[in-house]
């Protein structure tokens, strides 16, 4: 099935989203970058579930136009939604926040709700270029501060993860 619409991120600014669902969760055939584990319903290895590059490209794909407090002027992320990743996860009702690690140990709590209030990215490109370790890859949360004043608060900065491997669903 292809999902394509567009939705307003900030004014001008457009947010699109073109894709495939999986059907179902397939064990990574390419190198892990994504682990998430805690309450989730399906998994792929034991109790947590593992994805590579094309398994969180084979999701539904979003495309965020918004600056950041760690790079020049506007940036354009593709990637995919936080909640379209959830969303195959299964995540249990019980679920309120969502523990966010990086290759540096850098460690942060978000409130699951940030990623169905806002279009909160988990990008994998920035102006078309495959994100990796030396920029901020292979991912990264990404807000779209420049849609809503709020998301301009520093708290909102410390959720942007970059360099992403663990997620916490709790």
């Amino acid at each position: 099935m292809l999902f394509c619409c567009v939705t307003q991120a900030a004014e001008n600014i457009p947010l699109v989203n073109t894709g495939t669902t999986p059907k179902s969760l397939d064990r990574p055939v390419g190198k892990v970058i994504l682990t998430v584990d805690g309450l989730i319903s399906h998994h792929n290895l034991n109790t947590k579930a593992q994805f590579d590059l094309a398994m969180i490209r084979a999701l539904p794909a979003s495309t965020l136009y918004t600056s950041t407090v760690v790079t020049d002027g506007v940036k354009r992320f593709d990637g995919v939604l936080m909640r379209d990743l959830f969303e195959l996860l299964g995540l249990s009702d019980q679920a309120l926040h969502v523990d966010a690690s990086a290759l540096n140990d850098y460690l942060v709590e978000i409130p699951l709700a940030d990623f169905y209030e806002y279009d909160v990215l988990l990008a994998t490109h920035m102006d078309g270029v495959l994100l990796k370790p030396i920029d901020k890859g292979p991912l990264w949360i990404v807000y779209p501060r420049d849609s809503r004043r709020k998301l301009q608060d520093i708290r909102y900065d410390y959720r942007w993860v970059w360099q992403l491997k663990h997620l916490n669903i709790r």
